[in-house]
């Protein structure tokens, strides 16, 4: 048996992004135990990976946690956060790790100075780079969500204009920039005119209510109703999926969906659009604007105060699109 203890403490998507990594290992490693240390608000994305044998959580007593991992007694550390956190943890347990590159200096140049030194890899074949010394391949299966069957929603318990099929709108992101701001979301949700629903956590509650009340029928707000997993489920019986850079995202391409993704301040070019979704899936981004990227991640407000990035984005080509997707 070898023992391995993979590492992300957050978020949603970034741990989604991992699961080839869980999946080659356990998959391909004769013998292989897999563990994953995780923040405790993140637990719901693993829970029910068959192929982890215990997830590790982190609440609040580091101390704790690393006396619980030493009696583990891990052969390998396969480390995909690579920050100060993951360092203690890894001085701690004494074990050979193997650390994911974040290329914090390509992003600040391309950030700060619009050099582009980024590779053209997804983050998930960076991901798997960590483990080329075990002969492990990537095996183009793609990302992992698994939903427990409690958690499955039945189209039949939505309003009846829902059960012939909906598009799935992701209104939320995790900074302002990343996006669309509300009158552009009712503008989209206009021209489309088909069932839509509108996903997202309970921050995104209030927001869903005033874009919805904006909007009309056609679309209905479920933020903040449903669980992650029961959102997730919402995810994958959608005809198509309208979504920021976000979780939702990510769980949507786990299911091969035909995403339409909408980018903000950030760019693909860092590496995380979505990975191997469905086939129709499009990108929409404002290219040529000189302050693009103005950050790897995002700000509360346009540091420049046009918003150009998600202002100017094409709704029409959007709305279009989505319609054709929809109706074939």
């Amino acid at each position: 048996m070898v023992k391995f203890l993979i590492v992300r403490f957050s978020s949603i998507g970034d741990i989604i992004l991992t699961t080839p990594v869980i999946r080659c290992l356990k998959e391909q490693v004769e013998g292989a135990e897999i563990h994953y240390l995780t923040k405790k608000a993140f637990y719901s994305v693993l829970e029910e990976n068959p192929h982890l044998n215990k997830i590790h959580v982190l609440d609040q007593n580091l101390s704790a946690l690393l006396t619980e991992l030493k009696a583990e007694n891990f052969d390998y550390i396969i480390d995909l956060h690579h920050n100060i956190r993951t360092y203690r943890v890894k001085r701690a347990l004494k074990r050979l790790s193997f650390s994911f590159n974040k290329l914090n200096f390509e992003k600040w140049l391309m950030v700060n100075l619009k050099v582009n030194r980024l590779p053209n890899i997804h983050i998930v074949d960076r991901y798997l780079d960590t483990l080329t010394i075990f002969d492990v391949k990537n095996d183009q299966l793609g990302l992992d969500f698994y939903i427990h069957p409690d958690n499955e929603i039945k189209v039949s318990e939505l309003p009846g204009e829902f059960h012939g099929g909906y598009i799935g709108l992701v209104i939320g992101a995790r900074h302002v920039t990343k996006q669309l701001p509300d009158e552009k979301l009712v503008e989209l949700i206009k021209k489309i005119n088909l069932p839509i629903l509108l996903l997202g956590g309970k921050e995104d509650k209030n927001r869903g209510d005033t874009i919805s009340g904006k909007a009309g029928k056609t679309c209905l707000n479920v933020c903040g109703k449903y669980s992650l997993q029961q959102s997730a489920s919402l995810v994958q019986q959608a005809k198509l999926i309208i979504t920021h850079d976000t979780g939702l995202m990510h769980i949507a391409s786990a299911y091969k969906k035909t995403i339409l993704s909408i980018w903000g301040n950030t760019i693909p070019e860092f590496g995380m659009y979505p990975y191997l979704p469905g086939k129709e899936s499009v990108i929409y981004e404002v290219k040529g604007l000189k302050c693009r990227p103005c950050s790897k991640i995002g700000f509360e407000k346009c540091p420049k105060k046009h918003f150009n990035c998600m202002n100017r984005i094409d709704i029409e080509a959007i709305a279009n699109n989505a319609r054709n997707i929809f109706l074939k």
